[in-house]
């Protein structure tokens, strides 16, 4: 089968390469899917260019945790009914070598979850990591029913479906940062109330305007260390502020506007989520997806014979919206 790999670590276009693999075959309680779409994440990327570390968890990597297509074999002690499902997959390549940049991928069947046939099959590729990751931080820990909510980032990959699940789930306000109208009108069409522009002078201030001074009850955070501060200007106290990302590994918290205001921090990543609270958000997610009630911004379809410009794309912030590789 066609896969692209790389075999250490730096940039994209020296690193990944295209190649042939054997086909994989499903273990007990694997199926091995057909992939059409593979999405490309920041994640993926990072762990590409050696961010985080330098050394590779395996002698060959098969990029990319997202993806989707059809089941077209299972392993022992699997339904063989599953065979011709639609599905999207999730953690393909968190601690395995082998994700969905390829035309095959064989994984825990849990992992393969059905797609509704009103999801265009390309949308499956952008669920596993922005899909979940939104959800999570706008339901966990009581939710956000009836409460003002800032989505850091209103335009990006989680940002805007945390909009959308945040709106979905009766929150009083979402407010939504964003750079530019371009991003502040993709927002806004995700059902963000007010949008304010982070470039133009003390957005801090016109926030706390739109919730009477009081402040918002929650922060979904794209980059912990370059808001830490201003979240906590808008917040209100007892507020929560979660985090998903952020653009330094180290993070220096102002700790008398934090104590002062009683602040709550929820720090996660999504690969991690328990079993239980995967299952809730996948079902939940699946129920949105029949209902046609979500959208979705994919900005860009490459091949997999692109994938290095894919990466640079992402790595770049060049586009508004998910990325996905076709591996038809």
């Amino acid at each position: 089968m066609r896969a692209a790999v790389y075999e250490r670590t730096g940039p994209a276009h020296e690193v990944l390469a295209l190649t042939e693999l054997p086909l994989p075959e499903p273990a007990a309680g694997e199926v091995r899917v057909r992939l059409g779409w593979s999405g490309v994440n920041p994640s993926d990327v990072k762990s590409r260019a050696g961010t985080r570390t330098k050394t590779l968890p395996f002698p060959r990597i098969v990029p990319h945790s997202d993806g989707a297509g059809l089941i077209d074999a299972v392993g022992p002690g699997v339904d063989a009914g599953r065979v011709g499902e639609r599905v999207w997959v999730w953690n393909a390549a968190w601690g395995r070598a082998f994700g969905t940049a390829a035309e095959y991928v064989v994984l825990p069947a849990v992992q393969a979850v059905m797609l509704p046939d009103e999801a265009p099959l390309e949308v499956g590729a952008c669920l596993g990591i922005p899909a979940l990751t939104a959800y999570h931080a706008v339901h966990v820990d009581g939710g956000v029913a009836g409460r003002n909510v800032l989505v850091q980032g209103g335009a990006g990959a989680v940002g805007h479906y945390a909009i959308q699940f945040a709106r979905i789930a009766g929150a009083a306000r979402v407010i939504a940062t964003v750079s530019s109208e371009q991003k502040a009108r993709l927002a806004r069409e995700a059902g963000a109330d007010d949008t304010l522009n982070y470039k133009d002078g003390d957005w801090t201030a016109r926030c706390l305007d739109l919730t009477e001074g009081i402040g918002v009850d929650r922060i979904v955070e794209v980059d912990f260390a370059a808001n830490v501060g201003a979240d906590l200007a808008v917040l209100r106290p007892e507020g929560d502020i979660v985090v998903y990302g952020s653009g330094a590994p180290e993070v220096a918290v102002p700790f008398v506007p934090a104590i002062v205001k009683g602040a709550r921090m929820r720090w996660f990543i999504v690969y991690n989520l328990t079993a239980v609270v995967r299952d809730r958000a996948v079902a939940e997610l699946t129920r949105l997806l029949a209902a046609g009630a979500l959208r979705h911004n994919i900005a860009a379809h490459l091949p997999l014979s692109r994938i290095a410009e894919a990466h640079e794309l992402v790595e770049r912030g060049a586009l508004i919206g998910n990325v996905v590789i076709s591996v038809v």
